[in-house]
């Protein structure tokens, strides 16, 4: 039987930079097959391609038969495309969204329905909400139905689980595994490793270099040092580590009757590594909100560093480091010019500026990279600088919103040792995240669900009193016994 995708010694480059060098691979009809590698593998390059997105340079591709170059048309009535960011219209509705990506097929929503009938009806009752205003697990299979819609042979997804917690990704994968019963090729891009161990083969692809085709265990241990890197210890800090940095009193948060923040307390001490974890739409990251000064609580009392999140929220804006998923770099300003504005921002003088920047460089060895362009670094290195620009001027917490998200293993551990740096120099660091691993690092965790703290405690006591074997399954029991319906 023919394979559903032919790859044959393809190559891409952008400028000076190979993102593909001769690779080579093929599909099953009906396989799920994984792309898998650091940031700047060159997966996306590939999914480009087989989408027709772009033309290699030297090679052939062919999906379902069709030719890449010479038969896009025909493949593009084949293949469906879900890329990371979800490709959704953030000000459409639910059903627009679904109707634009029909008509862009030549289909309608009522001609494809069959298709995507298991998934679009977990979101169909939400039909005219803006997509936008969506949790991370509804844009998930709204994005999944859109590329359905048309009813494709082939389903491409690039990395799309990216900063959805983990319910919602096992969500994902159990609707990928009906879609492989009724026939469907699926080529999917992901970092998290129970996602690559549902795939059947995986390619290992790495700065543009094909290293391995095999079995998803037989790939990640062959090569452990990139998938499972050992961990790493975490000194605790000394000092004032008893000191309360953050004290937060039956805090609430209502938009309407909505209460997206209902009655938590919690406090947080000095140097800790607190990890504040729940799932899309529990309300963290309206808590986080009101704790950095860009929201005002509607009831309860707290403070930061001393500070009154009602009154003084300026004031804690001055004492705080934060970084966003999206990094909080400029792409168009270089290393460096990124570095002194934020050292501006926050009041730091010219001449230590100067002698701080170049002591940052050369700890993350970026001193080569001074004058590169921020949006020519890879992932990888964006977050490491962001990071390090959020603690510039020595802030007393640092806030992290999911900052690892769409890493690889290797590069996310080396992320950790510089937030174990931060907190023995007595920084407190306060940090969400999706990896479950992740959490086993942290001094403390809260899980909310349905605005409230459901357990909080040490990784090791919040196992033994679920009785589970790792983070993973005491966030899974928690989270699965959320009740709202909406974001």
């Amino acid at each position: 039987m023919m394979n559903a995708i032919e790859v044959h010694n393809i190559s891409k480059s952008y400028g000076k930079v190979t993102a593909l060098d001769d690779v080579s691979f093929s599909v099953g009809r009906g396989e799920v097959f994984g792309l898998i590698g650091p940031d700047g593998a060159g997966k996306s390059s590939m999914f480009r391609i087989l989408c027709t997105l772009l033309e290699p340079e030297r090679g052939t591709a062919t999906v379902d038969g069709y030719d890449t170059v010479r038969q896009m048309k025909e493949i593009r009535r084949r293949v469906g495309y879900m890329p990371g960011r979800f490709s959704l219209y953030q000000d459409l509705t639910v059903l627009e969204n679904l109707e634009f990506f029909a008509t862009l097929f030549g289909t309608t929503v009522a001609a494809g329905y069959d298709s995507i009938k298991a998934i679009y009806s977990q979101i169909e009752r939400f039909h005219d909400r803006k997509a936008g205003a969506l949790s991370g697990g509804m844009k998930q299979k709204l994005a999944l139905s859109c590329a359905l819609v048309h009813s494709p042979s082939v389903l491409f997804l690039d990395e799309p689980t990216t900063g959805v917690d983990p319910v919602s990704r096992k969500e994902l994968w159990d609707m990928l595994e009906t879609l492989k019963e009724r026939g469907i090729t699926i080529v999917a891009a992901t970092p998290y490793l129970d996602e690559v161990r549902r795939c059947e083969r995986v390619a290992f692809l790495d700065h543009g270099h094909l290293r391995g085709i095999d079995t998803p265990d037989t790939i990640l241990d062959r090569f452990a040092d990139i998938f499972n890197p050992p961990g790493i210890e975490h000194g605790k800090t000394t000092g004032a580590a008893d000191e309360n940095v953050i004290e937060v009193q039956h805090l609430v948060k209502a938009f309407g009757d909505f209460r997206a923040v209902d009655d938590i307390s919690f406090s947080v001490k000095r140097g800790e590594i607190f990890g504040f974890l729940g799932a899309n739409g529990a309300g963290k990251t309206t808590a986080m909100h009101i704790l950095t000064g860009l929201n005002q609580p509607s009831g309860g009392t707290g403070t930061v560093m001393g500070y009154d999140i009602r009154t003084q929220y300026e004031q804690i804006k001055k004492r705080i480091g934060y970084m966003s998923q999206k990094f909080s770099l400029y792409e168009d300003l270089t290393v460096a010019e990124n570095i002194r504005l934020y050292a501006g921002i926050y009041g730091m003088k010219g001449k230590e500026i100067a002698r701080r920047t170049d002591e940052l460089l050369q700890r993350l060895q970026f001193s080569e990279h001074k004058h590169d362009l921020v949006s020519s670094l890879p992932l990888g290195w964006k977050q490491k600088l962001a990071f390090s620009v959020s603690i510039f001027h020595e802030p007393g917490i640092v806030f992290l919103d999911e900052p690892t998200g769409g890493v690889d293993p290797a590069t996310r551990r080396q992320f950790w040792e510089l937030i174990y740096d931060a907190a023995a120099r007595g920084i407190t660091v306060f940090v969400t995240t999706h990896y479950m691993d992740e959490a086993e690092y942290c001094d403390r965790i809260s899980i909310m669900v349905d605005g409230k703290i459901s357990a909080l405690g040490t990784p090791g006591e919040l196992k033994r009193r679920f009785r589970q074997p790792d983070m993973d399954h005491v966030f899974t029991h928690l989270a699965r016994q959320a009740t709202r319906n909406s974001d």
